[in-house]
């Protein structure tokens, strides 16, 4: 006997993580055995290789989620191609080094499932400890308050919006996640199904971010301003896309 589709898919872009999924992706998937176990339903795991050239799509594999290949560079790209090969009727999307809250995804499901939600985001949790960095969080922070953005470290929607809203913009090297956040919100507002902000929820990304640049450089090349002006530049991000840094 066929089983049921899935009801929830969570998708996880990854581009080099094998370091990173050993260390992060348990966290999500012993949240989603608690939703499971008590609701008795499905759900499906989809890591989307995004042009690894290490052992990711092993790994991945190794904890059972399933693989699917996105050959052009580009988170917004890689979220899009993982939604298309997604059969749940809500779709979750993860970074790869993100710890993941244990009562998230239920509590992600109990908001979707109201049917007067049409999305939503859980905040991270940045804890950089060099000043310059803190600042930059700071910054962002600010940013998202004043405009009604989250960042897409874990981002949430229902199926039929993501597929009126056409996912996130391939052609966008950065703030891709604000942009289709922002659509999403008016959407919500449209429908009468308005986003929530999980804000008793977080998730811990690593400090990768912040370890790998030094301070100044992150100020300059990630604050708001920067992005906005190069969002659809392949070639000032390229060092932002070639290591193992977004």
């Amino acid at each position: 006997m066929d089983q049921p589709a899935p009801t929830l898919s969570v998708i996880i872009p990854a581009f080099n993580e094998e370091q990173y999924l050993p260390c992060y992706l348990p966290s999500v998937l012993e949240s989603i055995g608690r939703w499971e176990l008590g609701s008795g339903l499905r759900s499906e795991v989809i890591v989307v290789d995004n042009a690894s050239t290490d052992n990711t799509a092993q790994i991945a594999r190794a904890f059972g989620a399933r693989v699917v290949h996105e050959p052009v560079a580009g988170i917004g790209r890689a979220r899009n191609t993982g939604a298309a090969s997604a059969s749940g009727a809500y779709l979750v999307f993860v970074d790869a080094d993100v710890h993941f809250p244990i009562e998230g995804i239920t509590e992600i499901i109990r908001s979707l499932d109201t049917g007067r939600c049409v999305g939503g985001a859980v905040p991270p949790l940045y804890e950089p400890t060099k000043t310059g960095t803190r600042l930059l969080v700071a910054a962002w922070a600010l940013y998202r308050r004043f405009y009604g953005g989250a960042q897409g470290v874990t981002q949430f929607c229902t199926r039929s919006a993501f597929t009126e809203l056409n996912g996130y913009r391939p052609d966008l090297f950065m703030s891709e996640d604000v942009e289709f956040f922002a659509r999403l919100s008016r959407h919500g507002q449209r429908t009468g199904a308005p986003i929530r902000h999980l804000t008793d929820l977080r998730v811990r990304p690593s400090h990768r971010r912040f370890e790998q640049w030094p301070s100044w450089r992150m100020i300059l090349w990630a604050n708001p301003v920067t992005a906005h002006l190069f969002l659809s530049s392949r070639r000032f991000w390229r060092n932002w896309y070639d290591r193992t840094v977004r």
